[in-house]
């Protein structure tokens, strides 16, 4: 791995130099990949954070040793967390649960982690493998020390495999067992060399993949289809904390708190503390829906929440959330809220709800799901509607009367055999 990255640095990147450096880019990718595999063999099991979900969403706190992990738990939850003057004060995973806005968020204070963490320094790799199953990585950083530490931070995550506030790349691929490689791409690839179809075969003959469909719906990186053909990326948003704000200029505090998806606080003076629940909220794009009966008001206690990253926003979902058979009796819904044109609104499984919005649904009778299991349909008229015959192709085109048809008739006379059919 090390012979690799020496080589792709001393490397000189141009437009003739692309295909190279995808086939060494290709080769470290597989190499790390195999590194983060856990050992195989007794005694190679690694204790980890056993931590059950629980709540809409989960947030990982992750930062250096003695940047106020736990001092913001305690502060966010009231969950109380070992905080003290000397780093790696936390030991293990402590969970603590956010409520905000009717929703329940666990926040889970991790271990602090440092450079080397990716390879098992510190028991990094325990760190790194809770923080894959968040929906959201609050990364506490100190505004007294140098910005090295989100650099840092950064590449350690790179390296194992997540990436923070990034799309996963539109490009579709499909494996097939024959008839070799197909590549189109819909804009022009100009971060690929002057050759970009060259050097994708040339990644995927590393992979071997000899038998495959390619379409590039956007212009992106080597790496981004590289991360594509591992298939093991996760992609989350990531908020940078800046805590201790009280101990640098406002000079300083400016810089910071520009910075994208970054914000300031202080958790020793309790400041900034209801501006980073908005900016979580806000980030987990969590979607409230409230149901109703008919005849009666909407719940209003107990919201349903959903996003998108945890199956979706649909009417399918939410009927997946309220129970597990609703879906088969499901028969329409109707909507009240933003997501309507107008209110309320008959729409189907697929509809994209909003936040704060209220459904009622609607189940089909003992009679239409017992005859839908049986194969047959009611019509509006609640009469029993009756099977579809299949007609031939050559029966749906009707009587000809062309002068080619065999049957027409000219001067009173049969022109042929036919008399209207073919």
């Amino acid at each position: 791995l090390a012979e690799l990255e020496l080589e792709m640095a001393r490397t000189q990147k141009n437009k003739a130099t692309e295909g190279h450096l995808g086939i060494l880019k290709s080769k470290i990718a597989k190499l790390r990949t195999q590194l983060l595999e856990p050992e195989k063999g007794p005694g190679s099991e690694a204790t980890g954070f056993e931590v059950v979900k629980y709540g809409d969403a989960r947030i990982a706190l992750i930062g250096f040793p003695s940047v106020g992990k736990s001092t913001a738990l305690s502060l966010l939850t009231g969950t109380e967390s070992e905080a003290a003057n000397y780093e790696f004060t936390t030991l293990t995973c402590i969970p603590g649960i956010i409520h905000y806005k009717g929703t329940k968020m666990q926040l889970l204070d991790l271990p602090g982690i440092i450079e080397g963490a990716a390879n098992g320094k510190g028991r990094g790799r325990q760190v790194i493998a809770v923080a894959k199953s968040a929906d959201l990585v609050l990364m506490m950083l100190d505004a007294t020390k140098p910005d090295a530490h989100r650099a840092v931070l950064e590449e350690e995550l790179e390296s194992t495999g997540i990436r923070l506030n990034v799309e996963p790349p539109d490009i579709y691929f499909r494996k097939k067992k024959t008839g070799g490689i197909k590549f189109n791409s819909m804009v022009p690839l100009t971060k690929m060399g002057s050759d970009p179809s060259s050097v994708v075969h040339k990644v995927l003959q590393e992979y071997k993949c000899h038998n495959c469909e390619i379409v590039f719906r956007e212009d992106v990186e080597i790496d981004q289809f590289i991360d594509l053909l591992e298939g093991n990326r996760r992609y989350i948003k990531c908020l940078y904390c800046y805590n201790k704000a009280d101990a640098v200029t406002m000079e300083e505090l400016d810089v910071l708190a520009r910075q994208p998806n970054s914000m300031v606080m202080s958790c020793h003076l309790d400041l900034n503390k209801d501006r980073l629940l908005a900016r979580m909220w806000n980030m987990l794009a969590m979607v409230r829906v409230y149901t109703r009966r008919r005849g009666e008001p909407p719940d209003l206690n107990e919201p349903s929440v959903m996003t998108d990253g945890r199956g979706g926003v649909t009417i399918r979902t939410l009927c997946g959330h309220l129970h597990r058979d609703l879906m088969r009796e499901f028969k329409y819904a109707l909507v009240w809220g933003q997501s309507c044109k107008h209110t309320p609104q008959r729409v189907g499984k697929e509809h994209a709800l909003m936040d704060e919005d209220v459904v009622q649904i609607f189940k089909k009778t003992a009679k239409e799901y017992g005859l839908e299991k049986k194969g047959k349909v009611l019509t509006k008229q609640g009469c029993l509607a009756e099977p579809s015959k299949k007609v031939h192709d050559r029966d749906k085109k009707g009587p000809s009367s062309s002068r080619h048809d065999p049957g027409y008739k000219h001067n009173g006379k049969l022109g042929g055999k036919s008399s209207g059919f073919a």
